[in-house]
């Protein structure tokens, strides 16, 4: 019997998200395998795999702020505002005196906190129930509507001068639903020589890191982290009593229990360290917005 767990993989450049699933699965021997957040087949890192029960938790995982190392090529823009795509124009060489540093810090800048971006044409994001990028790859024009994220940190670590082309290495804090290489695309318009995302690293997802995750050669016998621990990580902690446990797992409220959570959600842990499920505060109760499968440890 295949345990439930978190499963923490540094996700190699040239795969799918899907491709390491699929591979988790086979090193597993389970179908119950989902992960919590898509990577480009170009970006490495950390990709955060839910296995068996513990797939109920990726929906509390996705939405966490994440952290990437990124490069920002200046000089060109590309069909997919990366580097996989058919470059579409190249900065003129005069567009080249109006981007000192005090200007690319300046349009560093804008971009940084609460912000309205439109994601990439060729991004994952469904339209009437397709990929906008199946939909650029057959033929169709894409035009996706801004959205609301927040840029915690946007801070440039160094500058590379090539032959038409600068490069930006840069850390990005961010909300969920930032894209890197919109961030990419923007500054680069903001100064007028276009630009595109030429690497992408995830490092962190919330409070999970890139550096206790394994590699894709390691799926077979990984350590994971049980939902408890994970839940324990993700959220606040609720220690509950045996009482209090079978009453959540039957699906009954915790009556005038509330004020023990101070946070919208937490997580309720039995006297065995085993993860009840997700609680919620409703008025006065506590009150169960997910449970785990009884048995799942």
């Amino acid at each position: 019997m295949v345990s439930p767990g978190i499963l923490l993989v540094d996700k190699p450049a040239g795969l799918t998200s899907h491709d390491v699933v699929a591979r988790t699965r086979r090193a597993f021997g389970t179908r119950k395998v989902g992960h919590a957040g898509t990577l480009d087949p170009m970006a490495t890192g950390l990709l955060v795999i839910g296995i068996e029960g513990a797939t109920r938790l990726l929906t509390y995982i996705v939405g966490a702020d994440k952290t990437y190392a990124a490069t920002i090529r200046l000089g060109q823009t590309t069909s997919t505002d990366d580097a996989e795509g058919e470059i579409l124009t190249t900065a003129a060489p005069e567009a080249w005196e109006s981007v000192s540093d005090e200007a690319v810090s300046a349009g560093i800048a804008r971009l940084t906190g609460e912000i309205s971006q439109v994601p990439s044409a060729v991004s994952a994001i469904k339209v009437d129930g397709r990929r906008a990028y199946e939909r650029v790859r057959a033929g169709e024009e894409v035009v996706l509507a801004a959205r609301d994220v927040v840029v915690s940190r946007f801070d440039l670590l160094g500058r590379r001068e090539g032959d038409g082309y600068i490069d930006l290495d840069v850390v990005v804090d961010c909300s969920s639903g930032t894209y890197i290489r919109s961030l990419a695309r923007d500054l680069g318009s903001a100064l007028g020589v276009g630009g595109h995302l030429t690497a992408l690293r995830r490092t962190r997802v919330g409070p999970f890191d890139v550096t206790d995750a394994v590699g894709i050669e390691a799926l077979e016998g990984a350590p994971t982290l049980t939902p408890g621990e994970a839940a324990g990580r993700l959220l606040p902690v609720l220690a509950m009593s045996v009482d209090d446990a079978r009453d959540l797992r039957h699906g009954k409220r915790l009556a005038g229990q509330a004020v023990r959570l101070e946070s919208r959600l937490g997580a309720a842990i039995d006297e065995d360290g085993v993860l009840i499920g997700i609680v919620e505060r409703r008025g006065a109760d506590l009150k169960s917005a997910m449970n785990m499968p009884e048995g799942d440890r």
